[in-house]
C-alpha cells in the first residue's frame, strides 16, 4: 500500500536549471590620457630616451670624423657618408612611421626600432672598413628612425590640455639639444676612449628601452589588416624622391653638380618621383603621408618653421666644427668643448621658458626664439681666423636660447592644430621637414664653401702681388725664418711663397664661412615673417572631427 502523500510532498518546489555564469569580459584598457599619471610619465620618459639616442647619433660623429677616417683608412669624401648614410635612411623611413605604427601599434614599432637601432649601433662600432661602416650607419638610421616621430604623436595622445605644454617643451628641448651636443659628447668619448664607443654608448639604454616599453606604453592596438591595403606605390615614389634628392644634395658640391652623369640621372629620378608622389599623395584615399594636413594653416606654417630650424640647427653644427678643424686645427675634444656653450645656455633657458609660458603667449615666445636664433647666426659674420670658444660664446649662447624658445612652440603649434586621427601621418611629415631642412642646408652650405672660397681667394690674390711693401716684408721675414731653420737645405724663397699661399687661403676660407653664416641668418627672416600669418597657439587642440 502506498504511503499517503503529505502536503509537504505535494507542495515540493520544482527545481529549475541554474544558468551557467556568464563569461566575464576582459576589462577594456583605459584611454591613454586616462591612465595613471605615473605610468604615462614613465612611458613618455622611456620613449624620450630612444628619441634622444636616435637624434643624437646624427651628429655624434661630427667632431670625430678625422679619427674614424684614420681607423678605417677612409678619404674625406668617403667619411662624409658616415653622416649622410644615416640621414638619408632616416629621412626615407620617418614619413612611413605613421602607417607602420597603425599596422604594428606604437608600442611594438618602438620596440622593434629600439632593438634594430641597438644591434646596428654595435655593428657600427665593430666596422672593419669604410664600406661596412656606411652600410651599418644606413641601417642604423633606417631602423632607429621610427623612434623620432612616434614620440611626438604619443605625447599629444597621452597628455591633454596644459600637460601638453610640459611634453612639447621636453620634446622640443631634446630635438634641438641632441644634434647640438652630439659633437660635444662625441669629441669627449673619442678623446677618452676611442671612436668605437660613440656607438657602443647606445647598447645599454637601447636594451633597457626595448625591455620596458612593452610593459608601460599602451596607446593603441595593432591592425595587421592594413598590410593588405598599404600605400606601397606611395612608399616607392617617396623613397625614390627622397633618396635620390639626398644623394644629389650630398654629392653635388663635390662632383660639380650637373657636370656628373650620375648626379643628372638621380636628379631626374628625384624630380619625376617627387612629382608623381605629390599627385598620388593628394589624390589617394589613404596615402602614406598626409600632405593635405599642410592646408591646416598652423600645421603648414609650423612645418615651414620646422624646416628653417632644421637648417639652423644642422648647418650651424656642420659649419662650426669644420671651421675649428680646418682653420684652427682643433682636436675632437677641443671642438666638442668649443660647442658646449650652446647646450649649456639651452638648458639654462629651459627653466626661464617654462616660467614665461605662464604669462606670455606661446606665439610671442616663438618669435623671440626665432629672433635670438637668427641673431646668434648673424653674430658669426665678423669671424676671424683666431676665433676660439671665447669668441663663439655670445653667438652660441643666443643660438642655444633661441632653440629653446623657438622649437617647443613650433611643435605645439603644428601638432596641436590637428585632430588625433591625423597625428600619426602628420607627425612623420613634420619631422621629415626638420631633417630635410638640415640635409638641404648642409648641401647648400657645402656648395657655398666651395664656390665662395674660389671667389675670395681670387679677390685676395689680386691684392697680394710683388712690389707691395706688406707683401715684400712678409716674404723677407719668412725667407729669413726658413734660412735660420733649414739653412741651405731648403729653397727659402719657395717656402716663403708657400706660406704666403697658405695665409691667403686661410683668410679666404674665413671669409667664406662668414658669408655662409650670413645666408643662414637670412633664413630666419623668412621664418619670422611667416609667423604673422599663423593663428594663436592653443593647448586644447582641435575637436576630434576637425578637418
Amino acid at each position: 500500500m502506498n504511503a499517503p502523500q503529505t502536503e509537504a510532498t505535494l507542495e515540493r518546489p520544482v527545481e529549475t536549471p541554474v544558468a551557467a555564469p556568464a563569461a566575464v569580459a576582459p576589462a577594456k584598457p583605459l584611454e591613454p590620457h586616462l591612465q595613471p599619471m605615473a605610468q604615462r610619465a614613465f612611458a613618455f620618459a622611456l620613449m624620450c630616451i630612444g628619441f634622444f639616442m636616435a637624434t643624437l647619433d646624427i651628429q655624434i660623429v661630427a667632431s670625430s670624423l678625422r679619427d674614424i677616417g684614420g681607423g678605417l683608412s677612409a678619404s674625406q669624401d668617403e667619411l662624409s657618408w658616415v653622416q649622410t648614410a644615416y640621414l638619408i635612411a632616416e629621412i626615407m623611413v620617418i614619413p612611413m612611421s605613421g602607417w607602420l605604427s597603425k599596422v604594428f601599434s606604437t608600442r611594438w614599432l618602438f620596440v622593434a626600432s629600439a632593438v634594430g637601432f641597438t644591434i646596428t649601433s654595435m655593428l657600427c662600432g665593430l666596422a672593419w672598413d669604410i664600406n661596412s661602416m656606411i652600410l651599418f650607419r644606413g641601417l642604423q638610421g633606417a631602423l632607429g628612425a621610427a623612434m623620432i616621430p612616434t614620440v611626438f604623436t604619443t605625447a599629444f595622445v597621452l597628455f591633454p590640455g596644459k600637460q601638453r605644454l610640459v611634453a612639447s617643451t621636453t620634446i622640443g628641448a631634446l630635438a634641438s639639444l641632441a644634434p647640438t651636443i652630439g659633437p660635444v659628447i662625441g669629441g669627449w668619448i673619442t678623446d677618452q676612449w676611442s671612436w668605437h664607443w660613440l656607438f657602443y654608448l647606445n647598447v645599454v639604454p637601447g636594451i633597457a628601452v626595448a625591455l620596458l616599453v612593452p610593459r608601460y606604453v599602451h596607446v593603441d592596438e595593432a591592425d595587421l589588416s592594413l598590410i593588405k591595403r598599404g600605400d606601397y606605390l606611395g612608399i616607392a615614389l617617396m623613397s625614390g624622391f627622397l633618396g635620390c634628392l639626398e644623394y644629389v644634395l650630398e654629392e653635388g658640391p663635390r662632383k660639380n653638380w650637373f657636370g656628373d652623369h650620375v648626379i643628372v640621372a638621380c636628379a631626374w629620378i628625384s624630380a619625376i618621383c617627387g612629382f608623381l608622389f605629390l599627385v598620388h599623395a593628394l589624390t589617394a584615399k589613404d596615402p602614406i603621408v598626409d600632405l593635405r594636413a599642410l592646408a591646416v594653416r598652423n600645421f603648414g606654417i609650423g612645418s615651414l618653421l620646422s624646416f628653417v630650424t632644421g637648417i639652423g640647427i644642422f648647418v650651424s653644427v656642420f659649419l662650426t666644427p669644420l671651421f675649428l678643424a680646418e682653420v684652427r686645427g682643433f682636436s675632437s675634444l677641443q671642438i666638442g668643448l668649443s660647442l658646449l656653450s650652446v647646450g649649456v645656455f639651452q638648458l639654462l633657458a629651459l627653466g626661464v621658458y617654462a616660467f614665461a609660458t605662464r604669462y606670455v603667449s606661446m606665439r610671442v615666445l616663438m618669435v623671440f626664439g626665432l629672433v635670438m636664433f637668427g641673431l646668434g647666426c648673424y653674430l658669426y659674420v665678423p669671424l676671424t681666423h683666431d676665433w676660439g670658444w671665447q669668441q663663439f660664446l655670445l653667438p652660441q649662447a643666443l643660438r642655444g636660447i633661441g632653440q629653446q624658445f623657438a622649437v617647443p612652440p613650433i611643435v605645439t603649434m603644428s601638432l596641436g592644430s590637428l585632430p588625433p586621427s591625423r597625428l600619426k601621418s602628420a607627425s612623420g611629415l613634420f619631422n621629415l621637414m626638420r631633417n630635410l631642412g638640415g640635409a638641404i642646408g648642409i648641401a647648400v652650405s657645402a656648395t657655398m664653401l666651395n664656390d665662395r672660397l674660389n671667389f675670395h681667394y681670387l679677390r685676395l690674390n689680386e691684392s697680394v702681388t710683388h712690389g707691395q711693401p706688406q707683401v715684400e716684408s712678409l716674404l723677407a721675414g719668412q725667407a729669413s725664418y726658413w734660412s735660420s731653420v733649414a739653412g741651405d737645405a731648403l729653397d727659402t724663397g719657395a717656402a716663403a711663397l708657400a706660406n704666403l699661399h697658405a695665409l691667403v687661403l686661410r683668410e679666404a676660407l674665413v671669409l667664406t664661412f662668414s658669408d655662409t653664416f650670413f645666408v643662414l641668418s637670412l633664413c630666419f627672416v623668412v621664418a619670422i615673417a611667416s609667423v604673422i600669418f599663423s593663428k594663436p597657439i592653443t593647448l586644447g587642440g582641435p575637436p576630434p572631427d576637425a578637418h
